[in-house]
């Protein structure tokens, strides 16, 4: 998505399309996963900076081969990656972007630090980034969840991580399985209701919010 409002150069590339390990709406059970659950990971660039968010695959030549593929950029091109929450899944591919600055909200670096598997620590963001990136707090999920909106193709874009599952637990505002509160949950997929026009879920393909885009 080539920008045209927000901050310049702007543009938007989904890299990998994720999904669930179980998916109720598929008619599977929460208790027990069926396949690797992936998460799907974004590539937002402006001026003077290169982002990805959730970097998803384990091996750093699939992660390569998918950037290269949607973006034409190599690992060394990600100046910075953002990650919404400290489930693995999220952050299995940040050790192949060590020349990029990781970085998340307070709580989910100090979590994601804790771990001790990283090779250098992410970094604690807050507020803004780049003069042009919002990280908006949508707890629920896990309570410290975190995730960005911006502006892009003269549309409000929420990458919304596990805030928003799929576009199925969207619709019935439905925290996934493993959510620490759903109630908390459903709030802020409201929250991000009153936002986004384009809804970048945690494990599914992009969608228009059409209740604010209409």
């Amino acid at each position: 998505m080539e920008g045209e409002k927000g901050f310049q150069g702007e543009a938007m590339d989904i890299i990998t399309i994720g999904n669930l390990s179980r998916n109720r709406y598929w008619g599977e059970s929460d208790e027990k996963g069926v396949r690797s659950a992936i998460c799907t990971c974004t590539v937002i660039q402006g001026a003077g900076f290169r982002l990805i968010v959730d970097p998803s695959l384990a091996k750093a030549d699939q992660m390569a081969a998918e950037l290269d593929r949607r973006t034409g950029l190599k690992l060394r091109d990600i100046d910075t990656v953002f990650v919404t929450h400290d489930h693995g899944d999220h952050s299995f591919g940040l050790a192949h972007f060590s020349e990029a600055k990781w970085i998340a909200a307070s709580d989910v670096a100090t979590a994601l630090n804790k771990t001790g598997k990283l090779p250098k620590p992410v970094e604690a963001a807050f507020g803004r980034l780049f003069d042009g990136i919002d990280i908006l707090p949508t707890p629920g999920h896990t309570p410290s969840h975190h995730s960005l909106r911006f502006d892009c193709d003269g549309m409000s874009v929420v990458v919304a991580g596990d805030a928003v599952a799929t576009r199925d637990f969207w619709r019935e505002r439905r925290g996934y399985y493993n959510c620490v509160d759903f109630e908390l949950s459903s709030k802020s997929m409201d929250q991000i209701a009153g936002l986004a026009d384009l809804v970048v879920p945690g494990h599914d393909n992009w969608f228009l919010n059409l209740r604010t885009s209409l």
